[in-house]
């Protein structure tokens, strides 16, 4: 699918309009100050890509001119609004910009047809639950909402074929392209994406810039956060931020062309290896095999997920597991985890035991180690930084169950070796990402395990927490004994210390 690149004469003959005004403002979100005399314009015709590292306040700023965050000072004028007003008749007294405006937040707010609970991690695995989850038709046009025969505003987006499946049973670049249908719905003049190519593979990122240009020739102003290396041919503009200020206003061209490559990028500091050794406590590994699957299919009514999966991981093997988005990835964790229950309809060995011969998932599940970015939005809202690592005895999401005085000693010591135990009280969904996923490594050592599965660890990480992260992990490979599987969309992300590798694609394997 092509694209058409919008004309500079375009863009500079709207210029000279306003578009949107933020105009010296302070913003608060709970007891933290976010911002404090940011000052920045969007003109008509322009197109903006934000970027800066993690915890620049990227999404912080869609969220405040969204009006989720409170502006105690300045304020934000939003001329499209004013606009739209002088030329439309409104008989809503509660209309406002808020209804010109949409926000693609980079997680899904999903929830079950009851409109009730929110969905649980393992759900899209149980066929029974899983019915629970309303289809994609039914998200965007009601229960009993009939799309239109062909819907142009939706065309970018190919989203067709995925009218009748759940929500829940989406891949992560299918949630993106139905997060944003939803929002184009709304026929925003405004739409903000946050971060909408992360998490994707190669050939569906390409999809989305193109998707993202298409979205932008229908007149529609996008404001898009991103890294710096993933923006759209068509956005004009790049505002640059660091720890809540405005570092730079480029040109897009221009920001290319100043970009500072990768390998500038200086590397963060790692654990200290001989701290690690001494604050370890290696336990025996019994088992000859971690994972051994003969022959494993997998299928959900006409749908083949995996097909004459032959795999072993054996002890102290690091895997990586990698194939594009929908290839079968997520599905075969799930038959390691103990999450899918077809497990025990397929030949699978964990731990040189057969499933089904006794075991508890309880029992599968001490001996696995999990981190994904996944998990972020299924912890209590409530849960602090040390209740989230203290949550990995016990294998649950949330502090269900109250971790011993010597468990949350232990939670707090390897808080210290990954030097984030500073945050320990602070709560869990407000620390940087970086944070985030350091606490959930964390989580995944606390008790130990002879395995450990990292499901895209450094999703919405900047480059230099990626290259730290993957640090530790080199770290950790060296000092400690463990299996690995390590998956990842990016060939950089993936530790040193990875020396096999699976790929999928359509739910068999293939050569690497």
């Amino acid at each position: 699918m092509g694209f058409i690149t919008m004309q500079p004469s375009l863009i500079m003959s709207e210029n000279a309009v306003p578009f949107l005004s933020l105009e010296h403002i302070t913003v608060r979100y709970l007891d933290k100050t976010l911002f404090t005399g940011l000052d920045w314009e969007l003109k008509k015709g322009e197109q903006w890509a934000i970027t800066g590292n993690s915890g620049s306040g990227k999404t912080a700023l869609l969220n405040t001119i969204a009006g989720k965050f409170n502006v105690i000072n300045g304020g934000i004028h939003y001329h499209f609004y004013d606009q739209h007003r002088q030329t439309h008749t409104v008989s809503d007294p509660y209309f406002n910009y808020r209804n010109l405006l949409a926000l693609v937040a980079h997680h899904h707010d999903f929830r079950n047809r009851s409109n009730t609970t929110d969905f649980y991690y393992q759900q899209r695995f149980n066929s029974m639950d899983a019915a629970d989850a309303p289809t994609v038709q039914q998200h965007l046009y009601g229960d009993n909402g009939v799309p239109p025969q062909e819907d142009p505003l939706l065309a970018p987006l190919r989203i067709g074929p995925l009218m009748g499946k759940e929500l829940i049973k989406l891949s992560n670049g299918e949630t993106r392209r139905v997060m944003i249908a939803k929002a184009l719905l709304q026929k925003p003049v405004l739409l903000m994406l946050d971060n909408p190519f992360s998490g994707i593979d190669v050939q569906t990122r390409q999809h989305f810039m193109e998707m993202v240009n298409q979205i932008i020739n229908t007149g529609i102003t996008v404001l898009l956060v991103t890294s710096p290396d993933e923006i759209p041919a068509n956005i004009t503009h790049v505002l640059t931020l660091d720890k809540g200020a405005i570092t730079g206003k480029h040109t897009r061209e221009a920001f290319l062309r100043a970009a500072v490559p990768a390998t500038a990028i200086p590397a963060a500091p790692a654990i200290d290896a001989e701290k690690l050794r001494a604050f370890i406590k290696p336990a025996p590994r019994p088992f000859d095999t971690m994972v051994r699957m003969e022959q494993v299919r997998v299928q959900y009514g006409e749908n083949v997920i995996l097909d004459d999966i032959n795999w072993t991981v054996r002890t102290n093997e690091k895997w990586a597991l990698l194939g594009p988005n929908g290839a079968g990835k997520s599905t075969l964790l799930s038959l390691i985890n103990g999450d899918n229950p077809q497990a025990y309809a397929n030949e699978i060995y964990l731990f040189d035991r057969k499933r089904g011969t006794g075991e508890s998932i309880w029992d599968i599940k001490r001996k696995i180690g999990f981190v994904s970015p996944e998990l972020h939005q299924y912890f209590p809202a409530g849960n602090n930084c040390l209740q989230v690592v203290c949550s990995g005895f016990h294998d649950i999401l949330g502090q269900s169950r109250t971790a011993s005085p010597e468990q949350t000693e232990h939670a707090a010591g390897w808080m210290e070796i990954l030097g984030i135990d500073s945050y320990s009280a602070q709560p869990f969904k407000q620390v940087p990402e970086s944070v985030q996923r350091l606490a959930l490594l964390a989580r995944a050592l606390v008790k130990d395990p002879p395995l450990l599965i990292f499901d895209e660890p450094c999703q919405g990480l900047d480059a230099q927490q990626k290259q730290h992260f993957k640090s530790v992990i080199d770290t950790l490979c060296a000092v400690m004994e463990f299996s690995l599987i390590f998956v990842t969309h990016y060939q950089e992300e993936i530790p040193a210390a990875v020396t096999k590798v699976l790929k999928l694609e359509k739910g068999k394997v293939v050569p690497s």
